[in-house]
């Protein structure tokens, strides 16, 4: 019995020495490690005002991500703009209009995901982001037109799936949702191409 306990000790602290001694996957069996960099394009919709039907979103993005496992931790960060814009008339005198529309787009967050094939990433993020709209006042019958800039903050979920093309290339597709602090939200369908170091 004394000889079977010492066997169990054993084995129980040389398993670990084991593992640790064992050499580190090679990177082409790690495709979602490394510093990251990517175009953006997609569909884009913001509840600016009621008749706001969507418009191109485009952009850049840098991150890192870090793979243990079938697990992946990310940071990442996103500078993206769109044409998106809509108006109301008829506001405060007839003929009058007034249009809303968003200019830049920051974003800094983390996103969390799981490896559920060799090179297929499915992935949940989280963030802050900060939204510069441009608004536009036109009172109609000649009168002078004023327009504004302003900034609002939020919070940005999403999630999708991202695809591994050898160890450097991959294509993602995700959508979001942001949530604005002052009121409002905005939603976007997009994909990405980009280049993993």
């Amino acid at each position: 019995m004394r000889i079977l306990a010492i066997m169990l000790l054993a084995t129980a602290f040389a398993t670990p020495a084991s593992a640790q001694d064992a050499p580190e996957a090679p990177a082409s069996e790690r495709p979602f490690t490394g510093f990251r960099v990517e175009g953006l394009l997609g569909w884009d919709h913001t509840e600016i005002l009621d008749d706001d039907e969507g418009a191109l979103l485009y952009g850049i993005g840098i991150g890192y991500d870090y793979q243990t496992g079938r697990a992946v931790l990310g940071l990442e960060a996103e500078a993206s703009d769109s044409n998106n814009n809509g108006c109301l008339s008829d506001l405060i005198n007839p003929g009058d209009r007034l249009c809303n529309g968003t200019g830049r787009d920051l974003y800094i967050g983390a996103r969390a995901g799981l490896i559920v094939s060799r090179n297929v990433l499915l992935f949940a993020k989280a963030g802050y982001v900060n939204t510069r709209f441009t608004s536009e006042y036109d009172p109609g019958a000649g009168g002078p037109v004023t327009s504004a800039h302003f900034n609002m903050d939020g919070l940005r979920v999403g999630g999708g799936a991202e695809f591994a093309i050898g160890r450097n290339f991959f294509i993602r597709a995700e959508g979001r949702y942001t949530d604005y602090h002052n009121g409002g939200n905005r939603g976007a369908l997009l994909g990405a191409f980009g280049f993993r170091f």
